[in-house]
């Protein structure tokens, strides 16, 4: 009688074991955590987005309900010509052009050098290279007030001084490329490239052929950063840049600044101008983009 009452009370051997008494209470606690993590995220989007906004707003407002006490985040009325007078006031077309061409060709020379040598640093094996690296990553540290002024007299001795080509000359390397490139070659195995040499590849036929078709989100990824930084420099054309159709949209947005008052609806609008081409290259990329970030530094 005991043994039938056993054998009835006993679960079937392949029957699923009932669930911890613990696990919904760890679910719950799951979701609450989860749920503050997108409740801190969306207040931290709201808060770097807030400045946007209001730059947004007062490109359609008057100069005069700009800095208003308290902000007036809907503007009383809409002042739309802004987006209009700013293009006969100053030659805005001309401004973008010149920050286009220079954001592209920076870009491309960065991208370029940076990637070559990252593959240096990566995949080819040579005395004091780890050293040599060390101390060119060093440079990072080095601000550029520093140097500016030597920088400045050497391109003044070579007579690029108020050309692009000064601008071009000292931005077409940049360590944190070279960094950047290099972390994400170190994510691709070594026998990728030691079969290339093998098949009879030259050094120059594996980057090429085998490292930048591999490389795509991280080049994605210095690609857009490096445009920003260029699209957005200040210093750079402020100080090398005189003539008035050499200058960028940064540094004609200066034009609406006089002496004792400044349009400031009309630096708005053309600060939400200039945000345009970085937006739409960001949501062109934004896959690579994350993608190189992600993996960066992550060794295979």
């Amino acid at each position: 009688m005991n043994t039938t009452v056993l054998r009835k009370t006993r679960p079937a051997a392949g029957a699923a074991s009932a669930p911890p008494a613990a696990l919904p209470g760890r679910r719950a606690g799951h979701t609450v955590g989860r749920a503050l993590m997108y409740v801190f995220l969306a207040v931290l989007a709201v808060l770097i987005l807030l400045p946007f906004g209001w730059m947004a707003s007062s490109s359609v407002k008057a100069d005069r309900d700009v800095f208003t006490v308290p902000i007036q985040w809907i503007p009383k009325s809409y002042h739309w010509q802004n987006f209009t007078d700013i293009w006969t006031q100053i030659p805005l077309a001309t401004y973008l052009e010149n920050s286009v061409l220079l954001s592209v060709v920076i870009t491309f020379l960065q991208v370029l050098t940076g990637s070559f040598a990252a593959y240096g640093f990566a995949k080819m094996r040579f005395p004091g290279r780890d050293a040599l690296f060390m101390g060119y990553i060093a440079t990072i540290a080095v601000p550029w007030q520093a140097y500016m002024v030597p920088q400045y007299i050497i391109m003044q001795k070579l007579g690029l001084v108020n050309t692009r080509w000064s601008l071009i000359l000292i931005q077409a390397f940049g360590a944190f490329g070279v960094f950047l490139m290099r972390q994400f070659y170190l994510t691709i195995p070594d026998e990728i490239s030691e079969a290339a040499r093998l098949d009879g590849l030259s050094e120059y036929g594996i980057w090429a052929r085998i490292m930048l078709p591999l490389s795509k989100p991280a080049l994605a990824s210095l690609a857009l950063l490096t445009f920003v930084n260029t699209w957005n420099d200040y210093m750079g054309p402020f100080i090398y840049l005189t003539d008035n159709n050499l200058w960028t949209v940064q540094i004609g947005l200066r034009s609406f600044i006089g002496q004792y008052d400044a349009q400031y609806a009309m630096i708005m609008a053309g600060s939400v101008i200039s945000v345009v081409p970085i937006l739409v290259i960001f949501l062109l990329g934004q896959r690579y983009f994350v993608r190189g970030i992600a993996t960066t530094g992550m060794k295979g």
